[in-house]
């Protein structure tokens, strides 16, 4: 009996993945994907005189953020050679340049090894790469804008393997950008990718071999796959523009599909799961939350979001606690809490977003570390804040970045922050800081 308990502990570690030790911020909202920052003995406010920056190092433009592990940095960033960047939703940028992926010591601020390939863009808002580096044990996986898909040596730089996805499948970027952050999952690394059924692949990530595909979509969107388990099984979450799906994340079946369809493709965030429910919305007051059955792999509606109820997300990703979603609503761009049983808004702010005027996809990217979240706005700033039910209590702000991006007229930080090893790692198109949080 202890052989197969022990049996059992070590398949669960195999199948999550080795994404780094409990300091680091391997991926795109820290180990496990959720925005949750366990780290203890970092600051719970702003002192007075401010927040050591231990660093600042050039760097150029990306919404990517920045990969933490094992004492390393990992970003992605775009060199432009020509071509105008208009910032504007209705028209695609024409550049070329080269894409990068740096790794840089987490102490100094000094770059380890950088690599960089040729790549010409086709997007809109085309000022660099869009999605967070994985780092899994002893490899780092990067995809940029344009689909062009890596796996490094994370101590060296080397090449392991890469693929071009869109010209591989037959599809092309999409509209804003290649902007999935990809999942590693036991020996899979899953990936959107696009086309007539393959708008999700799941490679094997020593190799890049394919291991299987699944759905069809021309427009993939821009939400990253998902694990959950409910129903006796554990479930592959994948929103496309038109629909979201529950597959077996070993083969792709498909388990469940529901209709949820989001204006302009814009299926962005990653759907939150609270006990045997699961909660995605996007812009065009279309959102929806889903009851997973208890018994098999399947989903229904509770309620579909109208214009006056719920929280329509885009840029950021939610949080979900205690049955209150918290979360930046696009349309017109507060940070809202809402309840999950019914969408019913609680409160709305505009203070850790856009600094306190509404504007259209006002930001802020949520982290919680015990009863606190630590919120990094458009503005530049780290905000520190107490979220309830009841409402919305900021303890303290520090300005790290100038926002350097535009967006609809203002300048705007849309990257989310690294938190590791009671540290803050954050960039803009100009730079990448890191701000200390130890407690003194």
């Amino acid at each position: 009996m202890l052989n197969l308990r022990l049996a059992f502990v070590l398949a669960c570690v195999a199948a999550a993945g080795s994404v780094g030790n409990a300091a680091d911020w391997p991926q795109w909202m820290g180990p496990e994907r959720n925005g949750i920052w366990n780290e203890k003995g970092v600051v719970r406010s702003i002192p007075e005189d401010g927040l050591p920056v231990k660093w600042r190092l050039p760097i150029a433009g990306g919404y990517a953020g920045p990969a933490v592990a094992n004492g390393k940095v990992y970003v992605c960033d775009y060199v432009a050679r020509s071509g105008d960047l208009q910032y504007n939703a209705g028209a695609v940028d024409k550049r070329t340049g080269k894409e990068r992926v740096l790794c840089v010591d987490s102490r100094t601020g000094e770059i380890v090894w950088s690599r960089e390939y040729d790549c010409n863009y086709e997007v809109s808002f085309g000022n660099g790469p869009r999605v967070t580096p994985t780092v899994d044990g002893d490899r780092v996986y990067t995809i940029g804008a344009m689909g062009h898909l890596f796996c490094f040596n994370a101590a060296t730089g080397e090449i392991i393997w890469q693929r071009q996805v869109a010209s591989d499948y037959g599809t092309k970027a999409p509209y804003w950008g290649v902007s999935a952050h990809p999942l590693v999952d036991g020996d899979k690394l899953i990936c959107l990718v696009g086309g007539e059924g393959s708008a999700v692949v799941a490679f094997d990530k020593n190799t890049g071999k394919e291991l299987w595909k699944s759905l069809s979509a021309a427009d993939p969107g821009y939400c990253p796959p998902t694990i959950i388990e409910a129903g006796g099984a554990r479930q592959l979450v994948i929103w496309l523009p038109e629909t979201i799906n529950g597959l077996n994340p070993e083969t792709g079946e498909v388990y469940w599909s529901q209709p949820l369809k989001p204006d302009y493709n814009m299926s962005i965030m990653s759907p939150r799961k609270e006990g045997n429910y699961l909660f995605a919305s996007g812009i065009g007051n279309v959102g929806a939350l889903f009851e997973l059955a208890t018994d098999k792999p399947d989903a229904k509606v509770v309620w579909r979001g109208k214009s006056n109820t719920a929280l329509y997300a885009a840029n950021s990703t939610p949080i979900i606690e205690d049955g209150v979603i918290y979360g930046c609503d696009c349309r017109p761009g507060a940070l809202r809490a809402v309840r999950l049983e019914d969408g019913e808004r609680l409160w709305e702010t505009y203070s850790p977003t856009t600094g306190g005027r509404r504007a259209g996809h006002g930001t802020a990217f949520l982290v919680k570390n015990s009863d606190l979240y630590y919120l990094f706005s458009e503005t530049g700033d780290l905000v520190l804040a107490k979220l309830s039910p009841e409402k919305y209590e900021e303890v303290g702000r520090f300005h790290v970045l100038e926002p350097t991006s535009d967006a609809f007229g203002r300048s705007v930080v849309w990257s989310h922050p690294a938190f590791a090893n009671r540290h803050l790692f954050a960039r803009n198109d100009k730079e990448l800081v890191c701000v200390s949080l130890e407690e003194q």
